[in-house]
């Protein structure tokens, strides 16, 4: 019997992740694995740590898994809190934000799709964090612009 090429990529829960953090990101399945179809990365956040305010994406939708502790997301009129085994789906141009209001650290997936190269964006912030450098005014609206994230 003949079969269609297989490509199988792994990535096992103890390789390192790919931002130490806090947070802490691991690329589980970035778009650049998938070919594009979606993006698939596991987020841990300490207690009590703010996340990104208000936002919308253009081009791309974002899905929020909780694995463990709770995860306080905004759905554009409301905070609620979602704990292990809840789900939010959160359509193109839908205004959401999270953060960690919780004592214990909270731990997530983060399913983009399409896969947009959304790495480049945490990586991108990882630097400028480790760096201590501030973007300015015009650097911040470039940044986020090519990076398709509408700050409110």
């Amino acid at each position: 019997m003949s079969y269609p090429d297989a490509a199988v990529t792994v990535r096992r829960s103890a390789d390192p992740p790919d931002i130490a953090g806090p947070p802490t990101l691991r690329f589980v399945a970035p778009g650049s694995v998938t070919a594009g179809r979606y993006g698939l990365f596991e987020y841990r956040m300490p207690a009590h740590s703010p996340g990104p305010g208000p936002h919308y994406h253009r081009t791309f939708s974002e899905s929020f898994f909780v694995l463990s502790g709770e995860l306080t997301i905004f759905d554009g009129e409301r905070w609620a809190g979602f704990g292990p085994g809840d789900f939010a789906h959160v359509a193109d141009r839908g205004v959401h934000a999270f953060r960690n209001d919780g004592d214990d650290p909270a731990a997530f997936l983060i399913l983009f799709a399409p896969g947009i190269a959304r790495e480049q964006f945490f990586l991108e912030l990882a630097e400028l964090r480790r760096s201590g450098r501030e973007l300015s005014p015009e650097e911040r609206v470039e940044f986020y612009a090519r990076h398709d994230q509408v700050n409110l």
